[in-house]
């Protein structure tokens, strides 16, 4: 699978966060790029990679499941991300990470 875009689903809770990347998986040929993450107060995030037309749809798949459980605070896709962002992101994603 190419790796053309990243795609971040970010909420508040786990279990809705679960749920969002069950359907996000499930919709879309997207892999997920590290594990999920808890980022303080509640907050947690997972990033999937693949091709621009794949995530896009697994986004917008898992902030729907995710926000019929919970408050999604963030579902973002990144087109071609720059591979400076490697540093940020799990090491799968965008190429990032040590080689």
């Amino acid at each position: 699978m190419t790796k053309q875009a990243i795609g971040i689903l970010e909420t508040k809770g786990l279990a809705c966060l679960v749920s969002g990347t069950d359907a996000m998986l499930k919709s879309a040929n997207v892999t997920l790029a590290g594990p999920m993450r808890q980022i303080g107060s509640a907050m947690c995030n997972v990033v999937v990679e693949g091709d621009v037309a794949a995530v896009k749809a697994a986004i917008d798949a898992g902030a729907e499941a995710a926000s019929q459980l919970g408050n999604v605070l963030s579902a973002h896709v990144i087109a071609r991300p720059n591979e400076s962002l490697g540093g940020v992101l799990p090491a799968s994603a965008a190429g990032g990470g040590k080689k």
